[in-house]
């Protein structure tokens, strides 16, 4: 019985080991070898400074940016520690009474747009973090931008088209743009 005891514990301390200390130490050191940035999040940087991730939404609202996708987030939008979608159902008030007042909101920021609000543009994803937009919700966005940037439209879409990223592999997901390298585009220009 003692031998059994002895050899539990040993497999115990041996695996703690392994999968406790060497596994972790093995793959944090290949992911900082071979994919640093995403290892260290994404980080985008301004004058040697993080000023955000590519991997989370950021909330902007002065009418001289481009605006993500709404967040579902608490108690702040885009909280990376509170992840997650508001769980309301298309035939939920709550869902509706949103939907109406972000529409106003973009209806506000720009009155002569009278194209249809892309969907991106009003709904927050599951996870309630998204960094990036569609090229249509962009698009809708492009002469409010021109507009209270002093640029013309042609300019505005010409950064929109720079900052698309197309299909993974060609073939993956939809076609993108990130709203944070955009709106730091924009103010580079």
């Amino acid at each position: 019985m003692g031998r059994l005891i002895r050899s539990a514990v040993m497999m115990l301390l041996l695996m703690t080991v392994l999968t406790g200390v060497f596994y972790p130490l093995l793959t944090t050191g290949l992911a900082q070898l071979l994919f640093p940035s995403q290892a260290n999040g994404s980080l985008i940087e301004k004058d040697g400074k993080p000023v955000g991730s590519t991997l989370i939404g950021q909330a902007f609202t002065d009418p001289k940016y481009f605006w993500g996708r709404p967040s579902a987030t608490t108690p702040q939008p885009n909280n990376g520690t509170a992840s997650g979608g508001s769980n309301l159902g298309p035939t939920n008030p709550a869902l509706t009474d949103a939907v109406k007042q972000r529409i106003d909101a973009l209806h506000a920021a720009d009155p002569a747009n009278t194209a249809a609000v892309p969907v991106d543009l009003v709904t927050a994803s599951g996870s309630g973090l998204d960094p990036e937009i569609s090229p249509a919700a962009a698009a809708y966005q492009v002469p409010r931008v021109a507009r209270v940037r002093g640029l013309s439209v042609a300019q505005v879409q010409a950064m929109v088209e720079a900052a698309t990223s197309g299909r993974q592999l060609g073939v993956l997901g939809e076609p993108r743009v990130n709203v944070l390298k955009l709106n730091m585009a924009l103010d580079g220009h």
